[in-house]
């Protein structure tokens, strides 16, 4: 019975994302995920394997302005060599509203900052090096809406590790693709009231 209920709830979503009208106005929702390095190459003494997810759910406290909480998980493996991530952390994104900077106008410009744990763990052959502690990162991003509440989204972002292991730093230059469904939070509410009943 659990199942049907979120069946509903993913089909509720994307109905209101297809019919919404909203997009980064105070008091409304963000879920979604960034979906970076998803693939590998495969051949005779040399597969490697990517995969590096962040799934994000944020809130506008003003409009264009959002706050919200990340997680992020990766994995790189092959070649005697496997490169895991992890963090756990909060975001902000400013949307730049300027009609001068515009593409067109289903696209908005918009700039992500971002604090938290991480931690990078490096293993090749039998040596292993990693670093945890707090992690920084800022980056430039493109939304591009698909429909008024679905946004496809390329984001470049820098990431800096700083604290304890075998290496007191960590830096990485990700570019990220993804997207992000905006929901009036009334009809978030709603959903989840009656995915609960």
């Amino acid at each position: 019975m659990r199942k049907i209920g979120y069946l509903t709830l993913l089909m509720s979503t994307v109905l209101f994302a297809v019919n919404g009208f909203a997009q980064t106005q105070k008091g409304n929702v963000m879920v979604g995920a960034q979906l970076a390095n998803i693939g590998g190459t495969f051949q005779n003494g040399g597969s490697v394997f990517n995969l590096n997810l962040t799934p994000k759910a944020g809130w506008f406290i003003r409009d264009n302005i959002a706050l919200g909480v990340d997680v992020n998980l990766g994995l790189t493996t092959g070649n005697d060599q496997t490169d895991f991530l992890y963090g756990i952390g909060a975001f902000g994104r400013y949307y730049v509203s300027d009609k001068r900077v515009e593409l067109d106008r289903k696209s908005r410009w918009f700039f992500e900052a971002s604090a938290g744990v991480n931690g990078v763990n490096r293993k090749v052959g039998d040596v292993s090096t990693n670093t945890n502690g707090l992690g920084i990162g800022i980056g430039p991003g493109l939304a591009y809406f698909i429909t008024p509440n679905i946004g496809l989204e390329g984001l470049v972002k820098y990431d800096l590790t700083v604290g304890f292991g075998s290496s007191t730093t960590a830096h990485r230059v990700s570019f990220n693709l993804g997207f992000q469904i905006y929901l009036p939070s009334a009809k978030a509410r709603q959903t989840i009231r009656e995915v609960g009943k």
